[in-house]
């Protein structure tokens, strides 16, 4: 793609060295230079997706950290009682976590 945007190449010697159409190379240097705009004015063609899927992400991994810190003090309160043991396993381990 360099080749055609730098004029080492047009997109007809492109498309047949590459084997598409001349114009799927024309399309992707379009595409090319877009991105490059994009990217330097601070823009990306996906960046609000992005950001949306960052943040939903972000709560969702406050959301399970705050349920691992209960859970562990709900385990630790367990653990300390005399009448509840959490059981611990001895002998024969699970031939899915075995080492080898």
């Amino acid at each position: 793609m360099l080749r055609v945007v730098t004029g080492e190449l047009t997109a007809a010697e492109a498309a047949r060295e590459a084997g598409v159409s001349e114009q799927s190379v024309s399309n992707w240097r379009r595409q090319f230079i877009e991105g490059g705009r994009n990217g330097l004015a601070g823009e990306s063609g996906r960046g609000t997706e992005n950001a949306a899927r960052v943040a939903e992400l972000t709560r969702e991994i406050a959301s399970l950290k705050a349920t691992i810190g209960e859970l562990y003090l709900e385990l630790r309160n367990c653990s300390r009682s005399p009448a509840v043991r959490v059981p611990m396993q001895r002998g024969k381990t699970h031939p899915a976590t075995r080492v080898k």
